[in-house]
Protein backbone atom coordinates (compact mmCIF):
# COMPACT_ATOMS: atom_id res chain seq x y z
CA UNK A 1 0.00 0.00 0.00
CA UNK A 2 1.06 3.63 -0.51
CA UNK A 3 1.65 6.23 2.07
CA UNK A 4 0.98 9.63 0.97
CA UNK A 5 4.21 10.28 3.30
CA UNK A 6 1.98 13.11 5.26
CA UNK A 7 1.58 11.85 9.06
CA UNK A 8 -2.21 11.18 9.74
CA UNK A 9 -3.19 11.35 13.53
CA UNK A 10 -4.33 7.82 14.35
CA UNK A 11 -8.76 8.29 15.58
CA UNK A 12 -7.47 6.92 18.71
CA UNK A 13 -4.90 7.43 21.60
CA UNK A 14 -1.99 4.93 21.55
CA UNK A 15 -0.86 5.45 25.12
CA UNK A 16 -3.76 4.24 26.50
CA UNK A 17 -4.45 1.44 23.84
CA UNK A 18 -0.91 0.04 25.09
CA UNK A 19 -1.42 0.13 28.74
CA UNK A 20 -4.49 -1.33 28.42
CA UNK A 21 -2.54 -4.11 26.91
CA UNK A 22 -0.10 -4.22 29.27
CA UNK A 23 -2.36 -4.55 32.06
CA UNK A 24 -4.93 -6.64 30.63
CA UNK A 25 -2.13 -9.51 28.93
CA UNK A 26 1.08 -9.81 31.05
CA UNK A 27 2.57 -12.01 28.14
CA UNK A 28 1.41 -9.66 25.75
CA UNK A 29 2.89 -6.59 27.68
CA UNK A 30 6.52 -8.92 27.40
CA UNK A 31 6.17 -9.11 24.19
CA UNK A 32 5.39 -4.82 23.76
CA UNK A 33 8.33 -4.10 26.14
CA UNK A 34 10.83 -5.84 23.70
CA UNK A 35 9.14 -4.62 20.47
CA UNK A 36 8.95 -0.98 21.79
CA UNK A 37 6.64 1.96 21.19
CA UNK A 38 3.87 1.18 18.67
CA UNK A 39 4.69 3.51 15.63
CA UNK A 40 1.93 2.22 13.05
CA UNK A 41 1.83 4.77 10.28
CA UNK A 42 -1.86 5.03 8.49
CA UNK A 43 -1.05 4.66 4.50
CA UNK A 44 -2.55 7.14 2.11
CA UNK A 45 -6.91 7.23 2.62
CA UNK A 46 -8.20 7.32 -0.76
CA UNK A 47 -11.74 7.06 -1.13
CA UNK A 48 -13.09 3.39 -0.70
CA UNK A 49 -13.04 2.95 -4.24
CA UNK A 50 -9.51 4.19 -5.05
CA UNK A 51 -8.42 1.94 -2.27
CA UNK A 52 -9.71 -1.43 -3.18
CA UNK A 53 -8.88 -0.60 -6.68
CA UNK A 54 -4.91 -0.69 -5.34
CA UNK A 55 -5.83 -3.88 -3.38
CA UNK A 56 -7.34 -5.84 -5.97
CA UNK A 57 -3.96 -4.85 -8.61
CA UNK A 58 -1.78 -5.41 -5.44
CA UNK A 59 -2.86 -9.40 -5.03
CA UNK A 60 -0.70 -12.27 -5.13
CA UNK A 61 2.05 -10.26 -6.74
CA UNK A 62 4.81 -9.48 -4.95
CA UNK A 63 5.58 -5.57 -4.52
CA UNK A 64 7.71 -4.41 -7.38
CA UNK A 65 5.71 -6.19 -10.04
CA UNK A 66 2.42 -4.70 -8.48
CA UNK A 67 3.66 -1.34 -8.69
CA UNK A 68 4.48 -1.52 -12.00
CA UNK A 69 1.33 -2.44 -13.00
CA UNK A 70 -0.39 -0.12 -11.02
CA UNK A 71 1.36 2.38 -12.17
CA UNK A 72 0.52 1.83 -15.42
CA UNK A 73 -3.00 1.73 -14.93
CA UNK A 74 -2.61 5.45 -13.36
CA UNK A 75 -0.62 6.75 -16.05
CA UNK A 76 -3.00 5.85 -18.95
CA UNK A 77 -5.99 7.06 -16.84
CA UNK A 78 -3.99 9.92 -15.45
CA UNK A 79 -4.35 9.06 -11.92
CA UNK A 80 -6.95 6.72 -10.85
CA UNK A 81 -10.17 6.38 -13.03
CA UNK A 82 -13.76 7.31 -12.50
CA UNK A 83 -15.66 3.82 -11.99
CA UNK A 84 -18.24 4.57 -15.03
CA UNK A 85 -14.40 5.30 -16.69
CA UNK A 86 -13.21 2.08 -15.61
CA UNK A 87 -16.59 0.23 -16.65
CA UNK A 88 -16.20 1.43 -20.46
CA UNK A 89 -12.36 0.82 -20.85
CA UNK A 90 -11.79 -2.00 -23.10
CA UNK A 91 -10.16 -5.23 -21.48
CA UNK A 92 -7.65 -5.58 -23.93
CA UNK A 93 -6.40 -1.83 -22.16
CA UNK A 94 -6.18 -3.22 -19.15
CA UNK A 95 -4.35 -6.34 -20.06
CA UNK A 96 -1.36 -4.26 -22.12
CA UNK A 97 -0.98 -2.74 -18.88
CA UNK A 98 -0.52 -6.38 -17.09
CA UNK A 99 -3.85 -6.85 -15.67
CA UNK A 100 -5.45 -10.12 -15.61
CA UNK A 101 -8.62 -11.26 -16.59
CA UNK A 102 -9.83 -12.44 -13.13
CA UNK A 103 -8.46 -9.08 -11.70
CA UNK A 104 -10.42 -6.77 -14.87
CA UNK A 105 -13.54 -8.94 -13.64
CA UNK A 106 -12.88 -7.83 -10.21
CA UNK A 107 -12.03 -4.23 -10.69
CA UNK A 108 -15.24 -3.59 -13.19
CA UNK A 109 -17.51 -5.25 -10.42
CA UNK A 110 -15.89 -3.14 -7.80
CA UNK A 111 -16.74 0.14 -10.65
CA UNK A 112 -20.43 -1.05 -10.58
CA UNK A 113 -21.03 -1.69 -7.29
CA UNK A 114 -19.30 1.73 -6.16
CA UNK A 115 -22.18 3.17 -8.76
CA UNK A 116 -24.98 0.84 -7.44
CA UNK A 117 -23.84 2.14 -3.73
CA UNK A 118 -23.16 -1.34 -2.45
CA UNK A 119 -19.35 0.61 -1.89
CA UNK A 120 -19.82 3.19 0.32
CA UNK A 121 -18.42 7.23 -0.27
CA UNK A 122 -15.30 7.78 1.31
CA UNK A 123 -17.90 10.21 3.73
CA UNK A 124 -20.19 7.16 4.75
CA UNK A 125 -17.45 4.63 5.25
CA UNK A 126 -16.40 7.09 7.85
CA UNK A 127 -19.68 7.01 10.15
CA UNK A 128 -20.33 2.77 9.52
CA UNK A 129 -19.18 0.16 11.90
CA UNK A 130 -16.36 -2.35 11.17
CA UNK A 131 -18.84 -5.11 10.83
CA UNK A 132 -21.01 -2.81 8.27
CA UNK A 133 -17.74 -2.22 6.35
CA UNK A 134 -16.61 -5.53 6.03
CA UNK A 135 -20.48 -6.58 5.11
CA UNK A 136 -20.52 -4.13 2.50
CA UNK A 137 -16.79 -4.11 0.74
CA UNK A 138 -16.72 -7.98 0.74
CA UNK A 139 -19.71 -8.21 -1.96
CA UNK A 140 -17.43 -7.14 -4.23
CA UNK A 141 -15.82 -9.50 -6.31
CA UNK A 142 -12.25 -10.15 -5.27
CA UNK A 143 -12.47 -8.52 -2.13
CA UNK A 144 -12.62 -11.08 0.95
CA UNK A 145 -12.44 -10.35 4.79
CA UNK A 146 -8.77 -10.25 4.93
CA UNK A 147 -8.45 -7.20 2.75
CA UNK A 148 -10.69 -5.29 4.34
CA UNK A 149 -9.32 -5.70 7.66
CA UNK A 150 -6.52 -4.45 6.43
CA UNK A 151 -8.16 -1.26 5.11
CA UNK A 152 -9.49 -0.79 8.14
CA UNK A 153 -6.14 -0.95 10.58
CA UNK A 154 -3.81 0.47 7.80
CA UNK A 155 -5.89 3.15 6.39
CA UNK A 156 -8.97 3.81 8.55
CA UNK A 157 -6.97 3.11 12.02
CA UNK A 158 -9.79 1.05 13.22
CA UNK A 159 -8.54 0.13 17.04
CA UNK A 160 -10.46 -3.32 17.28
CA UNK A 161 -9.51 -4.83 14.37
CA UNK A 162 -8.17 -8.47 15.04
CA UNK A 163 -7.54 -10.48 11.36
CA UNK A 164 -7.27 -13.93 12.81
CA UNK A 165 -6.67 -15.51 9.48
CA UNK A 166 -3.44 -13.20 8.97
CA UNK A 167 -0.60 -15.95 9.09
CA UNK A 168 1.50 -13.36 10.50
CA UNK A 169 -0.70 -12.61 13.51
CA UNK A 170 -1.12 -16.06 13.64
CA UNK A 171 2.35 -17.18 13.53
CA UNK A 172 3.01 -14.12 15.90
CA UNK A 173 0.69 -15.53 18.94
CA UNK A 174 2.20 -18.99 18.46
CA UNK A 175 5.66 -17.32 18.67
CA UNK A 176 4.26 -14.74 22.15
CA UNK A 177 2.08 -17.67 23.43
CA UNK A 178 3.04 -21.31 22.44
CA UNK A 179 6.61 -23.37 22.37
CA UNK A 180 7.02 -22.83 18.66
CA UNK A 181 10.47 -22.55 16.47
CA UNK A 182 11.25 -19.12 15.94
CA UNK A 183 13.79 -19.74 12.59
CA UNK A 184 11.37 -21.64 10.25
CA UNK A 185 7.83 -20.84 8.87
CA UNK A 186 4.93 -22.81 10.35
CA UNK A 187 2.92 -24.92 8.26
CA UNK A 188 -0.81 -24.45 8.14
CA UNK A 189 -1.35 -27.00 10.51
CA UNK A 190 0.98 -25.89 13.46
CA UNK A 191 -0.73 -22.27 13.51
CA UNK A 192 -3.24 -21.64 16.66
CA UNK A 193 -6.76 -21.87 14.97
CA UNK A 194 -8.73 -18.75 14.91
CA UNK A 195 -11.01 -19.41 17.50
CA UNK A 196 -7.57 -19.43 19.78
CA UNK A 197 -6.90 -16.15 18.99
CA UNK A 198 -10.66 -15.06 19.51
CA UNK A 199 -10.66 -16.52 23.17
CA UNK A 200 -7.57 -14.94 23.96
CA UNK A 201 -7.98 -11.69 22.37
CA UNK A 202 -11.34 -11.00 23.95
CA UNK A 203 -9.30 -9.46 27.13
CA UNK A 204 -7.12 -6.79 24.14
CA UNK A 205 -10.88 -5.36 23.19
CA UNK A 206 -11.11 -2.04 22.37
CA UNK A 207 -7.36 -2.41 20.74
CA UNK A 208 -7.23 -6.01 19.06
CA UNK A 209 -5.84 -3.60 16.04
CA UNK A 210 -3.04 -2.77 18.14
CA UNK A 211 -2.45 -6.24 19.41
CA UNK A 212 -2.07 -7.52 16.28
CA UNK A 213 0.40 -5.13 15.10
CA UNK A 214 2.49 -6.18 17.83
CA UNK A 215 2.17 -9.98 16.43
CA UNK A 216 3.10 -8.66 13.47
CA UNK A 217 6.34 -7.91 15.46
CA UNK A 218 6.85 -10.25 16.82
CA UNK A 219 7.90 -12.49 13.68
CA UNK A 220 9.76 -9.60 13.20
CA UNK A 221 12.27 -9.86 16.42
CA UNK A 222 12.09 -13.87 15.34
CA UNK A 223 13.42 -12.30 11.97
CA UNK A 224 15.84 -10.35 13.84
CA UNK A 225 14.45 -7.68 11.65
CA UNK A 226 13.56 -4.40 13.38
CA UNK A 227 9.93 -3.27 12.82
CA UNK A 228 9.11 -0.66 10.26
CA UNK A 229 6.41 0.85 12.10
CA UNK A 230 3.90 -0.53 8.89
CA UNK A 231 4.85 -3.60 7.62
CA UNK A 232 2.58 -7.04 7.83
CA UNK A 233 3.42 -10.54 7.26
CA UNK A 234 1.22 -11.59 4.64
Amino acid sequence: MIHDGKSRKLPFDPVEAVEHLKASDAKLGALIERAGPFTLKLDALGSPFESLLESILYQQLHGKAAATIHRRVREYFGGDPAPRLLIDTPDEVLRAAGVSGNKIKAMKDLAAKTLDGTVPTHAAIGKMTDAEIVERLTAVRGIGPWTVEMLLIFRMGRPDVFPVTDYGVRKGFALTFQRVPKTRALAAEELPKPEVLLKRGKRWTPFRSVASWYLWRACDLAKGAAPSGRSKVE
